[in-house]
C-alpha cells in the first residue's frame, strides 16, 4: 500500500478509523451509549484484529443524531429507529436527485 492509498482512506466516510474511546470523546458521550446503540441495531462497528470496535465518520454522524434525540427525552430504541428512518429517507432522496426525479408523477384524475 502506498502513502496515497493510506491518505485516500481519510476521505472515506465508511472507513472505521475511530476507536470506541475516541468515538465517545468526539461525541461527548460514554462507551456504554455506543454499545447501547449498537445493541439497538443503529450501527454495527467493525472489529479490529484484536476484537476492538472501530467506528466510521458515517457511524459517528448517526450516533450523534441518536444522542440528540436521547438527550431530548426519546427512549434509545425509538431514537435508533428514528435515525434509521431519517437515514433511509435521505438516501432515497439522494438517489432520486441523481436520477433527476423530484417525486412521483401523478396522473390527473378523470371522471368515470
Amino acid at each position: 500500500m502506498t502513502a496515497d492509498d493510506s491518505f485516500g482512506r481519510l476521505d472515506d466516510d465508511g472507513y472505521p478509523a475511530y476507536t470506541m474511546g475516541r468515538a465517545a470523546d468526539l461525541l461527548g458521550t460514554t462507551q456504554g451509549f455506543l454499545r447501547a446503540i449498537g445493541d439497538a441495531g443503529l450501527i454495527a462497528p467493525l472489529r479490529s484484529a484484536g476484537g476492538h470496535r472501530r467506528y466510521s465518520r458515517y457511524q459517528l454522524r448517526l450516533a450523534a443524531r441518536a444522542r440528540e434525540l436521547v438527550d431530548g427525552g426519546t427512549p434509545i430504541d425509538a431514537a435508533c429507529r428514528i435515525v434509521t428512518l431519517e437515514d433511509r429517507l435521505a438516501e432515497a432522496q439522494r438517489v432520486n436527485a441523481e436520477n433527476g426525479r423530484s417525486g412521483p408523477k401523478r396522473r390527473p384524475r378523470t371522471a368515470a
